[in-house]
């Protein structure tokens, strides 16, 4: 989640001595990786849908180090490789559908349809940003652009959850309308890239 350089020298430069240590004690990076995955989801599920926003994002927050952490154990270990990437790939996937279906539980909770339908445009639209992606490469194309792409997603998400925790009010509602008019933007902008960069019509429809 961390895409800047200075900041991922200081976050290895902190959890290298913790991932030497779990490697010592035969912890694989796919463990840490799972492990972060389930922290997540089960916080998401139980303190979201009943609003307890405050408890959910601090816990949610430690999976942040575990995402982290993971790629400093596979690279010390020298595991890095397709599988970790494409494990840490599908499990951010299911996390982000936690994460933004528990808020549309939330938000179903609340009785009010625009932060029902924007909570919906999230989940769906998020999962949709990926497999864009996902599809463009199977086709020899690329779809690395976007105005939200997941971190900053959830950064703003967990972000407005918090406050709505300490009793903002209208925030979380707000945030979630934000992101899925972005989200909707981001899925228009991979496809108009991909569409440029493939010039000839296909001639089928997939599935």
């Amino acid at each position: 989640m961390l895409n800047n350089p200075a900041a991922r020298k200081v976050s290895t430069a902190v959890l290298e001595p913790v991932a030497k240590v779990l490697l010592k004690l035969h912890v694989s990076p796919d463990a840490v990786t799972v492990v972060g995955t389930l922290i997540t989801c089960t916080a998401a599920l139980v303190f979201f849908p009943r609003g307890d926003f405050i408890p959910g994002v601090l816990i949610i927050a430690t999976s942040v180090i575990a995402d982290l952490l993971d790629g400093t154990m596979a690279r010390l270990s020298g595991r890095a490789g397709p599988w970790g990437n494409f494990l840490d790939a599908t499990l951010d996937r299911v996390a982000d559908g936690c994460v933004f279906g528990a808020l549309l539980l939330w938000a179903v909770s609340t009785g009010n349809a625009w932060t029902t339908a924007a909570a919906l445009t999230c989940l769906v639209g998020g999962q949709v940003i990926s497999y864009a992606k996902a599809r463009a490469e199977a086709v020899g194309a690329t779809a690395n652009v976007g105005i939200a792409e997941r971190a900053e997603r959830l950064i703003v998400v967990l972000f407005a959850a918090l406050l709505a925790g300490f009793g903002v009010p209208y925030v979380l509602p707000v945030a979630l309308g934000i992101l899925a008019v972005l989200t909707v933007i981001t899925v228009l902008q991979r496809i108009i890239v991909v569409r440029h960069q493939l010039k000839t019509p296909s001639s089928g429809v997939a599935e």
